[in-house]
């Protein structure tokens, strides 16, 4: 299973949960495990199957440049980060 780290503007829909173990070959189907354990968080996640402008996904350090369709191995680390824009 993937490791998910969740942050801390999540974390309220986790019951404080930051790291936890998931299923899934994609993205998407973190997302949709996430969702099983913890309903409405994917809404929080994604809109319209984009990912919201609030958040970047990472799948083992590199950006999930596929959006919810990126692949996820059993091992891999998932990160779900607060998106910092800058100027």
């Amino acid at each position: 299973m993937a490791s998910v780290q969740i942050p801390l503007l999540l974390a309220e829909h986790t019951g404080g949960l930051r790291r936890m173990e998931v299923a899934g070959g994609s993205v998407r189907e973190i997302v949709e495990e996430l969702e099983k354990r913890f309903p409405g968080i994917a809404g929080q996640i994604h809109q319209g199957g984009k990912i919201r402008p609030t958040l970047v996904i990472t799948v083992d350090g590199q950006l999930a440049t596929a959006g919810l369709d990126t692949p996820v191995g059993p091992s891999s680390e998932v990160c779900l980060l607060p998106f910092l824009g800058g100027g």
